[in-house]
């Protein structure tokens, strides 16, 4: 069924295309490579992924700003400071952007001219952080998740903005005044992104639970335990957000799991195992399959959404975190390697792909002829700084974290080279 222009213009102004973050987008996007249309550079890393309203785009920059820009153009119409980086992706409703920003603070702003409407304060930002996480010395120190880079991306409905915060809490704010409604505590740091769907959030918590709460009072549902690492801590944590398609929530995990349970009772479908490799990316769900990645292993996989059964299973060279958006008959998918993936949706064949001009320098080595990660250079100590150092080599080469978003055929996104791209 096609959307109306009111749905149209809803479907690209949250994350994930709309409040139950279905991953797919109207439209379609480019089959073929031209050219870059224009880059804006902000001069730190981009993670957040842009949305769009009016033909005016919206996302948030490590630099601490929120940022506006012209979609045709690239032409910044505004940029409104934040006291922290800004890894969540804008919502867009009425004239108002809302964002979360590592200050601590929830910003409304007037999508005109970014002055601030409202900014809410919660009880604080912070990092995933457990001792000897993921292996790391000493591993009798509470140490910070070098990969937890995304911030919770709000959700608007009904005259209310929902989003997660660090400190383990659900929000749920009037949008029109910031006024909090209610809050919901989990038992650890909250940066997925609701999804919303028939008066249901469903969001998961790095406290390794996964939750359905009443998006009118905050009343829990039910609450999904995944998987549990006491010992580093590396299986452990919802870090994807949920899809709500027909009843069923989809949504991956840091024990190695994508999960499909029933909306209704949080009973478990099915689980696709991914063998110790995260599911940090996000799912898409389209034509009754579910398009997802995973980050270790680097595969891009389609599952039927019925059954779990695997459709398509092919190798990538390096991980992912961006999670895939379809569009018309084909799913983009950003690489941590800097490249931007364009594939058939029925047969997964790779259409194309744009390699960042960071990625491209790729100075230090970090990564090999074929793209791959160079990681004897990359891990070689687990003690002190040397983790750290490694994963900020990553991350310098345009790595892409930001989900792609397609308006009129144009592709952007953002890359940690500091650049929002528009590609076609």
């Amino acid at each position: 069924m096609a959307l109306s222009s009111t749905e149209f213009a809803q479907a690209q102004s949250m994350f994930r295309g709309d409040a139950a973050h279905s991953g797919t987008y109207s439209g379609q996007a480019p089959r073929q490579f031209h050219r870059v249309k224009w880059k804006f550079s902000t001069g730190d890393r981009v993670v957040s992924s842009p949305v769009c309203r009016d033909k005016v785009l919206y996302f948030g920059g490590d630099d601490g700003n929120i940022y506006a820009v012209d979609a045709e153009t690239g032409r910044q119409i505004w940029k409104r400071s934040t006291n922290g980086p800004v890894p969540s992706t804008p919502a867009v409703a009425n004239g108002t952007v809302y964002a979360g920003s590592y200050d601590g603070k929830f910003y409304a702003l007037n999508a005109q001219t970014g002055a601030i409407r409202w900014k809410f304060a919660t009880d604080g930002e912070r990092r995933f952080e457990a001792k000897g996480i993921h292996g790391l010395e000493p591993k009798n120190q509470t140490i910070a998740d070098q990969f937890d880079v995304f911030l919770s991306s709000p959700v608007i409905a009904q005259g209310t903005v929902y989003f997660g915060s660090g400190d383990g809490n659900l929000y749920a704010l009037d949008a029109t005044s910031g006024e909090l409604k209610w809050k919901f505590k989990t038992g650890d740091v909250v940066h997925a992104s609701p999804a919303y769907a028939d008066g249901v959030l469903y969001f998961g918590s790095w406290d390794s639970f996964f939750y359905a709460v009443d998006a009118a009072t905050g009343k829990e549902k039910w609450r999904f335990h995944g998987g549990e690492d006491p010992l580093i801590h590396n299986q452990v944590g919802f870090q994807s957000s949920a899809a709500v398609v027909d009843g069923v929530v989809y949504v991956g995990c840091r024990d190695s799991n994508l999960y499909a349970l029933e909306a209704a009772t949080g009973k478990e479908k099915w689980r696709f195992n991914n063998e110790m490799s995260w599911v940090i990316s996000s799912p898409a769900v389209a034509q009754g399959k579910v398009f997802f990645a995973t980050s270790d292993s680097s595969l891009y996989h389609v599952v039927d959404a019925a059954t779990g059964k695997s459709v398509l299973r092919q190798q990538d060279k390096a991980y992912m975190f961006s999670s895939p958006s379809v569009v018309g008959d084909v799913v983009l998918t950003g690489v941590l390697n800097g490249t931007l993936e364009a594939r058939d949706l029925k047969s997964g064949e790779m259409l194309w792909d744009f390699q960042t001009e960071a990625s491209k320098q790729n100075k230090g080595w970090v990564l090999t002829a074929d793209r791959k990660f160079n990681s004897p250079m990359l891990y070689y100590s687990n003690w002190r700084e040397a983790p750290i150092v490694a994963t900020d080599r990553q991350f310098s080469i345009g790595a892409i974290f930001s989900s792609p978003l397609v308006v009129n055929g144009v592709v952007y996104f953002g890359s940690t080279d500091g650049n929002l791209y528009a590609i076609e």
